[in-house]
């Protein structure tokens, strides 16, 4: 049994600190809201007074945390205060320049760390089928497996330090693009008289194929599990990957890097969210495209 400190047990940190509990770990939790909290004692998190309470004692430190400026203030509050040798896990998605100064403030304090964001959305998150991409040294890594398995179905060390944010963006730079490239298909096929049946038949098994498709198709019937057959209840919301989008064109910015689609998804995200669908399903875009009112 490990002795794991839990800072952020939202949509996503809640199930996630659920299975490491079903792993028989202890969990020490904190959060800023009250009904996160209740939820989190439920599944078996012991509640903490705070976040420096949480880390007393605690072999692990993992945090899911809105952005980057929330893990920096995190960390420079509990880091110090943890014992020496604590490892500590952001799975938090945030930019790659905060992922590393987050790396930086671990180090000079003698702890091992890893950056390691997930896909999976509160669907995977509740199954223990998340996928992990870690950033950090081998050494920390190679703690940070076994800790990490409960809540995954894989676990893919990247790189070095922030390499797991940048993996992270970049694939959901894919997924933003490559759902308004399906959605706009399916909108012209039903301009066109073409049923969704059949364009998802002939795609999903020709070169069109992909993930949007195949396990997230946007519109209702040929995936019954995909939100679309919810009227678009998340899943993962449509504010969230306008996150993900900016966070990739901050880093292309940075990085000296051209992403002109990138760039324009990230732009119809915006116009989508700004008409009140942020908590949309992403894949609900295609009533934007659509032209659909409301």
């Amino acid at each position: 049994m490990t002795t794991i400190a839990f800072i952020g047990l939202g949509n996503m940190g809640n199930p996630m600190a659920a299975n490491l509990v079903k792993a028989g770990h202890q969990v020490q939790g904190y959060d800023l809201v009250t009904d996160n909290l209740t939820t989190a004692k439920e599944n078996g998190v012991t509640i903490m007074a705070n976040a420096a309470a949480a880390v007393k004692g605690a072999d692990v430190v993992v945090t899911m945390l809105p952005a980057g400026k929330h893990v920096i203030s995190v960390y420079g509050d509990v880091v110090a205060k943890a014992a020496k040798g604590t490892l500590f896990i952001d799975s938090s998605t945030i930019d790659v320049d905060s992922a590393r100064k987050a790396h930086a403030i671990a180090a000079e304090h003698g702890m091992l760390s890893i950056d390691a964001p997930v896909s999976g959305g509160t669907a995977g998150a509740a199954a223990g089928s998340l996928t992990f991409m870690a950033g950090g040294s081998d050494k920390a890594f190679a703690r940070a497996e076994p800790i990490l398995e409960p809540m995954a179905g894989r676990v893919v060390h990247c790189g070095g330090d922030g390499a797991g944010q940048a993996a992270k963006i970049c694939n959901n730079m894919i997924l933003g693009i490559s759902m308004i490239g399906v959605s706009e298909a399916f909108v012209l096929a039903e301009k066109l008289g073409l049923s969704h049946q059949a364009l998802f038949d002939v795609a999903s098994t020709s070169s069109g194929q992909c993930w949007s498709i195949t396990s997230y198709c946007p519109v209702p019937g040929p995936v019954p599990a995909s939100p679309a057959n919810k009227e678009y209840k998340p899943g993962f919301a449509a504010a969230l990957m306008l996150k993900d989008l900016r966070l990739a064109q901050e880093a292309a910015a940075s990085a000296g890097a051209v992403t002109p689609m990138g760039a324009e998804a990230a732009q119809l995200y915006a116009l989508f969210n700004a008409r009140g669908h942020g908590g949309d399903d992403f894949s609900g875009i295609i009533n934007f495209l659509r032209g659909d009112k409301g």
